[in-house]
């Protein structure tokens, strides 16, 4: 009897101890919920008053595309105007909305922007609403954590896209994963994503489990096995998180066989998940004559990319200047760098002047050309010998397509989307060279140039045929095929 007695006092004891945090918990849960459900009604509720009517007497459907840098004018951004190019021709009558926090312009800007950079002209009218926050997704805010940094800053900016316009369709084009639980579960929306590169990949696992020095992990972190076990932990408390948020999507888009296996090995969707290589704009590069133009052209090598870190041009001014190391004085005068790309901000400007002071403490001739028209882009690629790409893990590389579209002999990364899509045999011939260090970029370089006529124009036709298959007509048809889910 002593015995019951004394494990009744214990349970009254727990119970007295534990109910309160239960309690707690519960109410928590019950406000959450009912938080939620008020937001998902009030959302409902805005989109309802927005409906507005088309030609036809039917409600238009509102798609919307998260592309909070529209105007940067990068591959994303090319992938961004041929989608909405080619979903206006097949579904004319709905309402397409644009959010961007490039406040600085204004919409028509950014259109004729898309024109002249990419020789993409929209057949209906775009809403761009401009967003405030957009400075928080923004890397130079989180100089620790970036990547929650720039998840949860990327929440709040999707929460003011969706408060200022919920749409019927939402497709994220720009890696924020983040928002896609918001615009389904609050807005209602059907969402579908675009994915250019995983914001974490299992190759930045590896990177940090086996102590090696990156853009995106320092040699202080490197060097300690305390640090990189912690920052272990968060990637892999990150990833998991990543993997939730993403398989949301309602549809899953990715754009190489690099990015469709990380997906996969993250998100857990592959019933969903397609790959739609993206818009490369081969047809405008098929009027450089391939049989005369060599002629007319001295050595220059030529890098496209955008001015961020993760390209790595430091490395293309280093192999540049190995090679030159190698040449005589008239040699050397004869061969020169030109790095094209864009910048987003000031940080990018930054980088460029950095660029530029290391070809000058190195004693290496570059010329520099930042956010050029299109018609710039195509003359310098006609007249170069060499398109030059540096970038670990490229997710894809349109700017690598590109570059043999036009005739240049590319030299890329021996990684990513330029290994296992793009410098691939064709019919059984080299379509271009791969190298992952100074060394091998420079004796690459040095072997191109050394190579006989005949052999470099056969190189660049079996390359410019290889690259059919990345043209906007393909992109359009697969594009439209995997987005017909969203629209049912």
């Amino acid at each position: 009897m002593a015995g019951v007695l004394c494990v009744c006092g214990l349970l009254r004891l727990l119970a007295s101890l534990f109910m309160p945090a239960v309690f707690v918990s519960v109410t928590a849960t019950l406000l959450l919920m009912f938080l939620l459900c008020s937001l998902r009604f009030w959302f409902a509720q805005k989109k309802k008053s927005a409906v507005q009517l088309g030609s036809n007497g039917k409600v238009q459907k509102v798609v919307a595309f998260f592309h909070p840098y529209c105007n940067a004018g990068g591959g994303g951004e090319r992938v961004l105007w041929c989608a909405l190019r080619a979903l206006q021709k097949r579904y004319k009558n709905a309402i397409y909305v644009v959010y961007t926090g490039d406040k600085e312009v204004s919409g028509e800007q950014i259109l004729n922007g898309a024109t002249g950079r990419f020789n993409i002209k929209l057949s209906y009218p775009v809403k761009f609403i401009f967003l405030d926050k957009r400075n928080l997704v923004e890397d130079r805010l989180y100089p620790h954590f970036t990547l929650l940094g720039q998840s949860l800053g990327s929440i709040v900016l999707g929460m003011e896209a969706l408060t200022k316009c919920v749409p019927d369709v939402y497709i994220d084009s720009m890696g924020y994963a983040f928002t896609l639980p918001l615009f389904k579960y609050l807005g209602g929306c059907r969402v579908g994503c675009y994915v250019h590169y995983p914001t974490i990949s299992t190759d930045m696992l590896s990177v940090v489990r086996d102590h090696s020095a990156r853009f995106n992990n320092s040699a202080v972190i490197s060097n300690n096995p305390v640090l990189s076990r912690l920052k272990l932990i968060y990637y892999y408390l990150f990833a998991w998180f990543y993997g939730w948020v993403g398989s949301c999507s309602d549809l899953v888009m990715v754009n190489s066989t690099w990015t469709f296996n990380h997906i996969l090995d993250l998100w857990k969707c592959s019933e969903r998940t397609s790959i739609v290589y993206p818009p490369c704009d081969v047809q405008t590069f098929l009027d450089i004559n391939l049989e005369v133009e060599q002629e007319k052209k001295g050595r220059s090598i030529v890098s496209i990319g955008q001015f961020r870190p993760e390209k790595d041009h430091p490395l293309q001014i280093r192999a540049f200047s190995a090679l030159l190391a190698k040449k005589t004085p008239e040699e050397r005068a004869n061969l020169k760098l030109i790095l094209i790309g864009g910048c987003r901000n000031q940080q990018d400007e930054v980088r460029v002047e950095e660029l530029k002071k290391l070809s000058k403490d190195l004693d290496v001739p570059v010329e520099f050309k930042v956010n050029v028209p299109f018609d710039e882009l195509k003359k310098h690629l006609g007249e170069a010998t060499i398109g030059l790409h540096t970038m670990w893990n490229e997710h894809f590389g349109i700017g690598v397509v590109e570059c043999m579209a036009a005739g240049t002999i590319i030299l890329a990364h021996n990684s990513g989307g330029p290994k296992l899509d793009i410098v691939v045999p064709y019919e059984g011939q080299a379509t271009g060279f791969l190298a992952d260090s100074e060394e091998s970029y420079a004796s690459a370089m040095e072997h191109i140039l050394r190579l006989p006529e005949h052999k470099r124009l056969q190189i660049r036709q079996n390359a410019r045929e290889s690259v059919s298959r990345f043209s906007d007509q393909e992109f359009e048809g697969n594009f439209l095929a995997a987005t017909d889910l969203l629209f049912k």
